[in-house]
């Protein structure tokens, strides 16, 4: 693993919500640190309701994670824009991120441990 970044299993059960809607929960998360940012939580994919995210245009590339793959919520009310984005196939010493999804904080999507 990059020296710079940490992924643990930070233990509990964890919701991620949107508009009032339940998108995911999961005690399977994926905490990962990186360097000074904020620790980012990752749900595993099979524990998110898919039929809210569309895949948008968007991709960004991260030199220690790789190619990042953006969603866009939609539901009822809104359609918040790459507001989810996932590593299709990360580089190696980051593979167990493969399969999770993450999830931008803002426009009313929460990340929280219950």
């Amino acid at each position: 693993m990059t020296d710079h970044i940490k992924i643990r299993k930070p233990g509990g059960k964890w919701s991620v919500r949107s508009g009032g809607a339940i998108l995911g929960e999961s005690s399977e998360v994926l905490e990962l640190s990186e360097g000074d940012m904020d620790p980012v939580i990752y749900f595993p994919r099979k524990d998110i309701a898919m039929a809210f995210l569309d895949v948008s245009d968007k991709t960004t590339h991260c030199p220690h994670k790789g190619d990042a793959t953006y969603f866009s919520i939609v539901n009822r009310s809104s359609v918040t824009k790459d507001a989810a984005w996932s590593y299709e196939a990360p580089i190696e010493a980051v593979a167990q991120i493969k399969d999770y999804l993450a999830f931008h904080l803002r426009d009313g999507v929460t990340v929280e441990q219950l």
